[in-house]
């Protein structure tokens, strides 16, 4: 009896002293349409909460008789007392009365969106609902690769001189697509075709160029040598280079930080990147240097008013309380940022916004077309765009890449701090200070020479020839220091081509005497002439250079000219390119050995390993 006694007694000690350590409760927050991110789960009567992730779950620990708050807002609040039970999941209901959602993202500071941005979302950026299951795996798991949206483009096919003598293209500094390539491949993935831009793998490097000379803001340099992937092929690569300009002389900057704290934002790699990274620049910035914080999700709101860059701990507490959550009204975002970065434009300043988003705008003004609009409108202020594309599962390039096109601008991709540091702080003047904006280039072919030819990249920069010569016409600009690369494929004249289809005589008119024409231009050494257009920053009117290549046949050629065709061939593997010829994983990780050159920040040596991994993938 005595045994008894004394185990009764020890099993009730046990389950008080289980009372009083508490439960730990878990389980799963959700609507009729899926998980809900960011419901807050609280303890009633104390400050002890959690918030759901992602996928809408959450863990508490807790005491029987508890009661758990669950709420979110435009949703009716539920509270459920705990039992024995340690799983709970919850179905929010809508709160039917029309409500208005404040969320506080800075000291002193909100934000107004309404409470059906979570509907706004699902039902705008999901272009197809084949289940309410679906869609909402769709839209919270951001992890998954099969919600990003990129361009489908045709590549540069070759063309005769004799058909179309000139090529004409904005140049293009963005590096976005070689940092995403860089991250799929880290995932374990082969990078997809659209995907990838050749042109931005190449220029994510720099390469030692000469400076421009003294009343020149970009120089010209051109090489020619045996193209890798096609020997009997010739390589013409002409680079650029735009002054540089030190630090200590950069004028005074106005910035606008234009963050996206919706939903989609959510996590380590997206709004807590974000903040990581503009807390690197902050530190860069001069006391002259101002810069102010507007925030959107289902509206806009600023959160910091322009501020000196002397006060630095202020903006960096800014930034670290801005909290994600929401759908996401990206246009009504940029408006007020533009409107901001008017207010406190600086005269003969860089006036500069930097947009940070995964580009999944579904609020408002959203489409390509509609924010095309908006961004050549806006670009009329003076004001230049900076975008720092974030998020994985979720990311949303083409709209970005719209963006940074159309507003004068540039556009890179970060994947890690690693990849900040290096765009905000290692290549500070480049990404945030213009030194020459609508840069265009147009070369000339000469059939005594070139029998066909091909620009590698660019799908998307390509101009009418009428184009160069029209001051009006939208171009890429280059920040200071700011080196480009663009490769031309050469067919010369003698050599067997299959890469130029024919077609049928004209019936309506007499062809042209080629031949005659062809004999017109024999005398020539040239194998080509490069013209280049550009305007200072503050003017309308442009400046224009032109060089003329003859190619030697030598194929001395630079280690920069080696490596960058290396990763020019790599380009062309991932596109799947009907021009890789003889292009390969190896011959690509060899050519890249032999040319990585100084590679101070190891750069180079990174590309060969992402080769080598992709080779294993393969």
């Amino acid at each position: 009896m005595k045994a008894k006694l004394i185990l009764l007694i020890l099993s009730v000690l046990m389950t008080g002293n289980m009372v009083a350590q508490g439960i730990n409760i878990t389980g799963v927050v959700s609507d009729y349409n899926g998980p809900v991110l960011g419901a807050n789960v609280i303890i009633e009567g104390t400050s002890n909460g959690v918030i759901t992730d992602i996928n809408g779950k959450y863990s508490i620990t807790a005491q029987k008789g508890n009661v758990l708050i669950f709420s979110y807002i435009g949703y009716i609040t539920q509270r459920i007392t705990i039992t024995d039970k340690t799983v709970i999941n919850v179905i929010l209901q809508e709160d039917t009365q029309t409500l208005d959602e404040m969320v506080v993202v800075a000291s002193g500071s909100s934000v107004s969106r309404d409470k059906s941005s979570r509907r706004e979302r699902k039902s705008q950026s999901t272009p197809s609902k084949p289940s309410a299951s679906a869609m909402s795996y769709a839209m919270y798991n951001y992890d998954a690769a099969d919600n990003e949206e990129y361009s489908n483009t045709s590549e540069n096919r070759f063309k005769s001189p004799l058909e179309d003598a000139l090529s004409t293209f904005s140049i293009d500094v963005d590096a976005a697509s070689y940092s995403n390539m860089r991250r799929i491949i880290n995932q374990g993935k082969k990078p997809e075709p659209n995907t990838i831009r050749v042109e931005e793998l190449i220029n994510y490097f720099s390469y030692d160029l000469p400076a421009p000379k003294r009343k020149d803001l970009v120089n010209i340099v051109t090489e020619v040598g045996k193209c890798p992937w096609n020997k009997e092929h010739r390589l013409v690569r002409i680079g650029l280079k735009a002054r540089e300009i030190p630090s200590d002389n950069l004028p005074p900057t106005n910035l606008v930080f234009l963050i996206d704290v919706s939903g989609s934002m959510y996590g380590p790699t997206r709004l807590d990147l974000v903040k990581s990274s503009l807390k690197l620049l902050v530190n860069n910035l001069r006391d002259e240097d101002r810069v102010a914080i507007v925030v959107y999700a289902g509206a806009a709101g600023q959160v910091l008013p322009s501020t000196p860059g002397s006060d630095k701990q202020k903006i960096k507490d800014a930034l670290e309380s801005l909290t994600a959550g929401g759908s996401t009204a990206g246009g009504a975002g940029i408006q007020l940022a533009y409107k901001t970065a008017r207010s406190n434009f600086i005269k003969e300043g860089n006036n500069r916004i930097i947009l940070c988003t995964d580009g999944d705008f579904n609020v408002g003004v959203s489409s390509t077309t509609d924010l095309e609009t908006l961004i050549e409108n806006e670009r009329k202020s003076g004001v230049f765009l900076t975008i720092l594309g974030y998020g994985m599962g979720n990311y949303k390039e083409d709209r970005m890449q719209v963006l940074a096109q159309k507003g004068n601008g540039n556009h890179a991709y970060i994947d890690n701090i690693q990849e900040a540091n290096k765009v905000l702080v290692n290549e500070f003047g480049g990404t945030l200070f213009t030194v020459a904006k609508d840069v265009k280039l147009q070369v000339e072919f000469n059939p005594a020479h070139v029998q066909a030819y091909r620009l590698v990249g660019y799908e998307t920069r390509l101009l009418n020839k009428e184009d160069f010569n029209d001051d009006t016409k939208d171009a890429g600009e280059m920040g200071a220091g700011h080196t480009v690369t663009a490769f031309y494929e050469i067919v010369p004249t003698g050599v067997k081509n299959n890469m130029i289809g024919t077609v049928d005589p004209l019936k309506y008119q007499p062809e042209a005497n080629k031949e005659k024409d062809k004999s017109l231009t024999s005398t020539s050494p040239e194998m080509l002439t490069v013209k280049l257009r550009y305007k200072q920053p503050d003017r309308d009117v442009s400046q224009k250079m032109e060089i003329p290549l003859t190619d030697n046949k030598q194929d001395d050629v630079s280690d920069d000219f080696r490596f960058a065709s290396a990763v020019a061939m790599f380009g062309q593997i991932l596109k799947s390119s009907d021009f890789k010829g003889d292009g390969t994983y190896d011959n690509v990780i060899e050519l890249a050995k032999k040319s990585t050159g100084k590679d101070e920040q190891g750069y180079r040596k990174e590309f060969i390993r992402l080769a080598e991994a992709v080779k294993g993938l393969d």
